[in-house]
């Protein structure tokens, strides 16, 4: 999967987070069993949490059953504070799946009140009050606040509470968040040790089943595809004994993205097709219509655009995935280049203005960032706890030593004196060595400075030198040679009309041809030498002309192009041309690529270059040191723009390369 599709994550985490409910997989076992409960006499603790698990259980299958349990499980708590405490619990999670704000309130009510108990049964209750109370604020918090809750809150008390299984389930959804953000290593790191947690302690479970899917779907979007199978097969054997499990439409919605991963479309479609039955009857509202945003995807990778298009105008409808404005502008965008694809240009810019006024509102990298920090605070928090403990132990046996201290003291203040004499000495020497050393170092840094810019006049001069002959072999070519070929063919056309009985004749015709083919191909290699486009219109025309010119039948090369401006120096366009044209010369001829991906873009005096292609990809340390015209002239026209790249490539998984150039060069 291409990253033009990694927008599918930006709204993973608000269904998934949500459809997660701590109910056992086998339901029916588990629904018999607590109704069976209710039917006996038992004291009013256990009906109570008898009733509460209930309501947990069908809050989202049907609230007026939900809300029966609660009256039935306040009516039991009578005065026992722990199960009052409960019960505000229960009520946000009756309140969960359709009025946020009274959830919100009920859970921050929660919290305060089990926090005055320090058994493990209210660590566990407390943890998950923080992070459902962190849900329902999501919206207008962001995923920085539920980042923070989780990593501050949830996971420390659950920690407390020596439960692995509720410490596993935070880890997963802390994967979900990290995944949510692009940050891939970091999620599938988070989300194994939740695996590796819960399939020790508590094999078979709930949560276990959706850290398998979670993985799936991190291993998905990062295109690692067999560990995705690998998760996927198990999270299937553990739903497989219990075919009426409501977490069936999850299932279905990994499964989804698997095959359209490893583009099986049509299995693809049918497990949509399942999951859409599935999650229409078990109310799972927002899942239900992700599962459209999923055909969305699949129709526009077989190039399906008008149901594409009607899909996503059915969304924004419908208006569920567009309430959260990062979502409305990830449509918004898909939208726009849908039409794009489809020819209606005048659709286009109307998507791509609603586009441009709702990500006006909208700080991605910001979120990242708070992301990264908290989630660094948290490790830090978890060192300090170690520091802590050791410093403590450190205490008792500086104790026990002191009276031993006291006598070396004073040997050792005999012995500082020396010391501190021989000291003075050696840094005294030391000084007077560093400071040579330090003139050495500024003489060889001025003699690299100097090397540096003649090498770039060097290389200046070599490019400009190589233009200018590119530009003489061009007009000689289609102007001498060219013309010369052009008048051998008139002459010979007009020679033929002449001569009574040899027009007909198929070897001359045949000569005539090939003079036809040589013309076209001098002049092919002449415009090739010598951009005119670029002479006339620019860069970023140029470009475009360029991708425009190689596609062919089983060749795409997609060009994106942001804020080129038209002021650059011609002899900056002209190498920045010339890069693109090795770049995509080199993925053709080499890579064997047939889909190829260009994005240029310009923030002041610096312009960014991705290269992307689906070729056969190459080992990179056969990179290292190697040589060629090719790859020398990309480094030198790169090194004379005071930039650089990076290059990204594997066997079999095609190559990305991102160029960072100056628009301003150093003389």
């Amino acid at each position: 999967m291409t990253k033009a599709f990694l927008f599918l994550i930006c709204i993973l985490i608000s269904f998934k987070s949500s459809c997660q409910q701590q109910v056992p997989l086998n339901e029916k076992h588990y629904l018999d069993s607590l109704q069976h409960i209710l039917q006996k006499k038992i004291p009013d603790s256990s009906r109570a949490n008898t009733n509460f698990l209930l309501v947990e259980y069908w809050k989202f299958k049907d609230t007026l059953k939900s809300r029966a349990y609660l009256d039935a499980g306040m009516a039991a708590a009578k005065n026992d504070s722990y199960l009052k405490a409960l019960v505000l619990f229960y009520q946000g999670q009756y309140y969960f799946n359709w009025n946020k704000p009274k959830a919100s309130v009920a859970f921050k009510k929660a919290e305060e009140a089990l926090s005055r108990f320090s058994t493990k049964k209210a660590y566990v209750k407390r943890a998950a009050s923080w992070y459902n109370y962190a849900l329902m604020n999501m919206d207008k918090m962001g995923y920085d606040f539920i980042t923070k809750i989780t990593l501050e809150k949830s996971i420390p008390i659950a920690e407390k509470a020596g439960d692995p299984s509720r410490v596993a389930y935070y880890y997963t959804q802390l994967a979900t968040i990290l995944m949510n953000n692009y940050q891939f290593s970091k999620a599938a790191s988070y989300n194994e040790k939740a695996i590796s947690l819960l399939e020790k302690k508590d094999p078979g479970s709930t949560d276990l089943l959706f850290s398998y899917l979670t993985g799936v779907s991190i291993y998905s979007y990062d295109n690692q595809t067999e560990k995705a199978r690998l998760l996927l097969e198990k999270a299937q054997k553990l739903l497989k004994p219990y075919p009426s499990s409501l977490n069936y439409p999850l299932y279905y919605n990994n499964e989804a993205l698997y095959y359209s991963t490893i583009k099986s479309y049509d299995k693809a479609l049918g497990s949509i097709d399942k999951g859409i039955a599935l999650a229409k009857k078990y109310n799972q509202k927002q899942l239900y219509q992700q599962f459209f945003f999923r055909r969305y995807d699949v129709y526009q990778q077989q190039k399906e655009y008008g149901k594409a298009r009607q899909i996503l105008l059915d969304i924004v409808k419908e208006g569920t995935l567009t309430a959260k404005i990062n979502d409305r502008a990830t449509i918004y965008s898909e939208l726009s280049k849908i039409n794009e694809k489809l020819g209606d240009y005048k659709e286009a810019y109307h998507w791509l203005s609603k586009y441009s006024q709702t990500s006006d509102s909208i700080s991605s990298d910001q979120t990242k960032v708070k992301i990264n920090e908290l989630e660094t605070r948290y490790s830090s928090a978890k060192s300090q706890q170690k520091i802590q403990t050791l410093q403590s132990e450190n205490r008792q046996a500086q104790l026990s030593a002191r009276n031993d201290s006291l006598y070396k003291l004073i040997l050792g203040m005999g012995c500082l004196f020396l010391l501190l004499l021989l000291v003075f000495v050696l840094l005294t020497a030391r000084s007077r060595r560093k400071l040579a050393q330090q003139r050495e170092i500024n003489y060889r840094q001025q003699l690299s400075e100097m090397e540096r810019k003649n090498q770039l006049k060097i290389t200046k001069a070599m490019l400009e030198g190589e233009e200018l002959e590119r530009e003489r072999v061009a007009r000689d070519l289609h102007d001498g040679l060219g013309g010369m070929l052009s008048g051998v063919k008139i002459g010979l056309s007009g020679w033929t009309d002449t001569q009574p009985g040899i027009s007909d004749d198929k070897d001359l015709h045949r000569i005539i041809g090939q003079l036809d083919t040589s013309v076209t191909e001098l002049r092919r290699i002449a415009r090739n030498m010598v951009p005119e486009t670029l002479l006339k219109f620019g860069l970023e025309t140029a470009l475009k002309d360029l991708c425009e010119f190689y596609m062919r039948d089983g060749l795409l090369i997609t060009s994106e192009m942001f804020g080129i401006q038209k002021n650059i120096a011609m002899n900056v366009q002209l190498n920045i041309y010339r890069i693109v044209q090795e770049l995509i010369s080199n993925a053709i001829k080499h890579a064997h690529a047939d889909n190829l991906i260009l994005q240029c873009s310009q923030n002041e005096n610096t312009i960014f270059v991705t290269f992307e292609d689906n070729g056969r990809g190459f080992d990179m340390t056969s990179l290292s040191g190697k040589k060629g015209m090719g790859l020398d002239n990309l480094r030198n026209r790169i090194a004379f723009l005071q930039g650089k790249f990076e290059v990204h490539s594997a066997p079999g998984e095609g190559t990305s390369i991102n160029i960072e150039l100056k628009t301003s060069t150093d003389e």
